[in-house]
């Protein structure tokens, strides 16, 4: 999906379709940020779209071609369909169509550019990141896949030279993108439904790799297979340098995790401690990306440690949602796998000797297809597993593809019916336990829900 970047001033007025979703907004709202006229719409009346209203964008709720109005270039969401009225008179008018990737990556121009692209963990390094920065006496400008607590936004117009950047490797778009500094924080196989196979994906990252130019640097992560594959083959190149981090012996960035309160990083032989707010070995990980691209920017490395503690998570990202009894309720983002792990590793640290309950709802069909057995071995880490039916999101049905796929193979687990998932939930929880919601559909809702069940 490579393509020229055209500049931002060249935009004119700009109409963004689907407005209200998170990336979208992010774009937007840089934009409106650096003086270019923005004007938008999304099919529900979102609360970021007063936010962007109030900044000096034109909003409207609902699609109709009338929306263009005098819009020079349109922005349209992967959401939106070929038929939205919106879409289909641009196209007919033959205004040009950018992809949020290309619209961002318009924003991004002569700033020193920091990308984070990975199967998993992109949206909180990259919050990290921008973070750390900003406690550091840094103001970057950031663009991120979802809310950050600690910034109170997921995008903003900084003051200094550096652009820091979530890539999203779905649908090869993080093509799209021109960085100094490229994070890597793990490669595996997902998205097939786009790329078909393992190795595209693998291919994929390779590419994004070689967009390095001479001075710039890869900072791959270590402890991960496919990322440490990248690092070797991108090294081989001879073309761009590469810094690696992790607990490996042979990482650049050395990561020393003794659990909570016991997090450090070095460079050399100079030990850092840092006083991390978010439980689990890929948060540390995380971390310890994030210190790597602070002290490549030129952070004080003891500067770069200190501001780490600043982090207090990401939206949908093991984000606390209140609890009563005694219990406390989690939601997390995880959608694949790995990510299931992850988060059920960090909900054992919290939980400590106390039972850990989990309301999955698988994402897509494809993933759900592909990786069932998989989801079902991680899943079987919890005490309780209850499985909602598919989130099919853009996809349709798929003949076959159930969430029995995922229940079938667990220990510990069974398929749950909306209506009752609150109440199963609520009935095997118990002072100390912790709940966690799992998957990038709706099942969000059901955390606040869950707390008030539990009387919280």
């Amino acid at each position: 999906m490579t393509t020229s970047i055209a500049p931002l001033d060249s935009l004119g007025r700009v109409h963004f379709i689907g407005i209200g979703g998170v990336g979208m907004s992010a774009v937007a709202r840089i934009m409106v940020a650096r003086g270019v006229p923005v004007s938008g719409t999304d099919a529900k009346d979102l609360p970021v779209m007063h936010d962007l209203a109030s900044a000096g964008a034109r909003i409207a709720v609902g699609y109709h071609q009338d929306n263009l109005a005098d819009a020079q270039t349109i922005v349209a969401g992967s959401a939106i369909r070929a038929d939205n009225p919106e879409l289909a008179a641009a196209r007919a008018a033959g205004l040009p169509v950018l992809h949020r990737s290309e619209a961002l990556a318009a924003t991004m121009a002569g700033h020193r550019v920091v990308t984070v692209a990975g199967t998993h963990g992109k949206s909180t390094t990259t919050s990290m990141i921008a973070v750390l920065l900003k406690a550091a006496g840094v103001d970057p400008s950031f663009a991120i896949g979802a809310n950050v607590p600690a910034l109170g936004v997921n995008a903003a117009h900084g003051t200094s030279d550096i652009f820091v950047a979530e890539a999203d490797e779905s649908d090869g778009s993080f093509l799209n993108y021109r960085p100094l500094i490229a994070v890597v924080t793990n490669v595996e196989a997902d998205h097939l439904d786009h790329y078909g196979t393992p190795e595209a994906v693998f291919a994929s990252f390779d590419n994004f790799a070689a967009l390095l130019p001479a001075d710039g640097v890869l900072l791959a992560c270590a402890d991960d297979a496919g990322a440490r594959a990248l690092a070797e083959r991108t090294a081989s190149q001879g073309t761009t340098r590469v810094l690696t981090y992790g607990t490996s012996d042979d990482a650049g960035i050395r990561l020393f995790d003794g659990g909570p309160g016991a997090v450090s990083v070095a460079v050399g032989d100079k030990v850092h401690r840092v006083e991390l707010q978010v439980p689990g070995r890929h948060n540390a990980l995380n971390a310890a990306a994030a210190f790597a691209v602070a002290v490549e920017l030129g952070v004080e490395p003891e500067a770069a440690a200190a501001a780490l503690g600043h982090f207090t998570g990401a939206s949908r990202r093991f984000e606390l949602k209140g609890q009563g009894r005694g219990v406390r309720v989690y939601d997390d983002y995880a959608h694949h796998p790995t990510e299931v792990r992850a988060a059920l590793s960090a909900a054992r640290s919290v939980a400590g000797g106390n039972k850990v309950h989990v309301l999955f709802q698988p994402h897509l069909f494809s993933r759900t297809r592909e990786f069932a057995k998989e989801f079902a071995e991680a899943l079987d880490a919890a005490d309780t597993a209850l499985i909602l039916d598919i989130y099919a999101a853009r996809e349709d049905p798929v003949p076959g593809v159930t969430s029995a796929l995922i229940a079938d193979q667990l220990a510990t687990g069974r398929l749950v019916a909306a209506g009752e998932a609150v109440d199963a939930l609520a009935a095997v929880a118990h002072d100390g336990d912790v709940v966690l919601t799992v998957g990038a559909g709706d099942v969000t809702a059901y955390g606040p829900v869950i707390v008030e069940a539990l009387g919280g």
